[in-house]
């Protein structure tokens, strides 16, 4: 990965590249079409977007010598500024750093240090500590509005030139910063626009998750269709806003994780405002399980509206894809009745997908195997992580950590992550099918399966549940054991209100791993 030595490089190889181009190239040939709603007003057309990021870009570059290759860290909640923020980086030619606004400042303060970071765009004032090592600036400041000094041209980059670090959530260590290059965020966005959704410059896209993780990349994509996109004024995902701004707009099209599907379903059917679907453009979900209970009810509730995406920081939403045509004949098959595992598409034409075992031999079909990926799409390594490229990275393949199997249509099925897989007695156990079991009992609301150590198996099985109402232990065993395998089954449960989630929407196996308890008695 390239540094700050590298960064006044003058010979930009064959193919330059900056995916600023994009908003440059819509705002001159269609410069009064919407790019940017606040809620429901217009707050910019493409040329004023491009003149904004020009300001902005203008202002980094003047007040803090900032020059192309540099990082820039924006910890902002969603709102117009942070895509101000993003594009105002690529057209001065900067590597954005996007960091989870939920983050704790020791969180933030990593990261900085670990990318290097040169400025820190901030919607808070930071504390004194921890210290931050780099200036931070705020939306309201005098700099992040001034319009005196804009940067007229973008800055050339290649295309193996850094654009995005994306960190990772750090559930299993300190994060690392994904790196993906131009090249990588074009092709991501040629994949998406062929393979997923056939959007046009009419659509309009809806940032209800985290513009620092899924819904702020959907962006490049967006911007080189021209198309716009569109912040809710509420800070939190909030579904009545949802329902109210679909409404309003036409050909609205989101990012959510299944989490947030799940409340949107229930803010459906707890009555109130109806959702007019017809001005429902595609609503994309991934970033977790969606199990098959709940994505009949969307699909009944959405209609042919929905597509899932499979992808990772280390190769971002392109590595398959269920689309809205897959989705439809799901519905109309025995799948989702049986609740089994629901498919998370077929590979993209544009990557390569094979299934490995621990010693790196392809798998049979209907076997399990880890998930290998390989493409323009994937990411060149972690930021000065070279130990760790090397790890993720071997002979051109992406060893994504994810267990999945291929069927005899080319379908993919994602079990697990290597790293959840129980093994009991010898054999391994995919938490993921244990769930899918449990969530068909009327009054489970939510599960997570994970592994205890037992000093006989190695591992036992245990569920933690949050219910609609009060239910025993004993009848969930029950409903397990005439639906899996004994040894399946959960040998303990542990009922919460909430499974704790990450800032993403996860379901966080590490803090409940940390919960068990070892005196729990288990079911014989």
């Amino acid at each position: 990965m390239k540094s700050r030595g590298d960064r006044q490089r003058q010979d930009h190889g064959a193919d330059p590249v900056n995916i600023a181009h994009y908003l440059a190239h819509h705002a001159r040939h269609a410069p009064d079409r919407p790019a940017v709603y606040a809620g429901n007003d217009l707050a910019l057309t493409y040329a004023g977007f491009l003149r904004r990021a020009q300001e902005l870009a203008g202002s980094l570059v003047a007040t803090h010598d900032l020059v192309p290759g540099d990082r820039l860290a924006i910890f902002l909640r969603n709102s117009p500024a942070y895509l101000e923020a993003l594009c105002a980086a690529w057209h001065a030619g900067l590597v954005v750093v996007p960091i989870n606004a939920k983050l704790s400042w020791h969180e933030v303060a990593y990261i900085l240090e670990d990318s290097g970071a040169r400025v820190l765009i901030a919607d808070r004032p930071p504390p004194d500590a921890p210290p931050l090592g780099c200036p931070w600036l705020g939306p309201d400041d005098a700099a992040f509005t001034d319009a005196s000094r804009p940067l007229a041209e973008h800055a050339e980059r290649a295309g193996d030139d850094p654009a995005w670090i994306f960190y990772t959530s750090g559930t299993t260590g300190r994060p690392k910063g994904a790196t993906l290059t131009h090249r990588n965020l074009a092709a991501m966005a040629t994949g998406y626009l062929i393979n997923v959704e056939r959007a046009g410059a009419d659509h309009v896209l809806a940032h209800f998750a985290p513009l620092s993780h899924g819904s702020g990349i959907y962006l490049v994509p967006y911007l080189m269709i021209g198309a716009a996109s569109l912040v809710p004024s509420a800070e939190r995902f909030d579904p009545a806003e949802l329902v109210a701004l679909v409404n309003r707009h036409d050909r609205v099209s989101m990012f959510l994780a299944p989490t947030m599907v799940r409340r949107l379903l229930d803010h459906l059917q707890a009555g109130g405002t109806p959702l007019d679907v017809t001005r429902l453009g595609t609503l994309v979900y991934g970033g977790g399980p969606m199990y098959a209970r709940d994505l009949r009810e969307a699909l009944e509730t959405f209609g042919p509206r929905l597509a899932q995406i499979y992808g990772q920081g280390e190769s971002p939403m392109t590595i398959t894809v269920l689309d809205a045509a897959a989705h439809q004949e799901l519905l109309a098959g025995p799948a989702l009745e049986d609740a089994g595992l629901v498919p998370v598409g077929r590979p993209h034409p544009q990557v390569e997908v094979r299934l490995l075992d621990a010693e790196g031999r392809a798998v049979p079909v209907g076997a399990e195997g880890e998930i290998c990926v390989r493409g323009e799409v994937v990411m060149p390594g972690y930021w000065q992580r070279p130990e760790a490229t090397a790890e993720t990275l071997r002979d051109g393949w992406l060893h994504t950590g994810d267990v999945g199997r291929f069927d005899a249509d080319g379908w993919l099925y994602l079990t697990d992550r290597v790293k959840d897989v129980i093994i009991s007695g010898g054999t391994n156990i995919y938490p993921r099918e244990v769930e899918e079991v449990l969530l068909r009992h009327p009054d489970v609301r939510e599960v997570s399966v994970v592994g205890r150590p037992h000093p006989e198996w190695g591992e036992s099985v245990v569920a933690f549940v949050a219910t609609g109402k009060a239910v025993a232990a004993a009848e969930l065993d029950r409903f397990c054991r005439e639906r899996m395998a004994r040894f399946k089954r959960p040998r303990a449960y542990h009922f919460l209100d909430d499974l704790p989630k990450s800032a993403y929407g996860k379901i966080l196996k590490t803090e409940l791993r940390k919960r068990l308890d070892d005196d729990t008695a288990e079911t014989p």
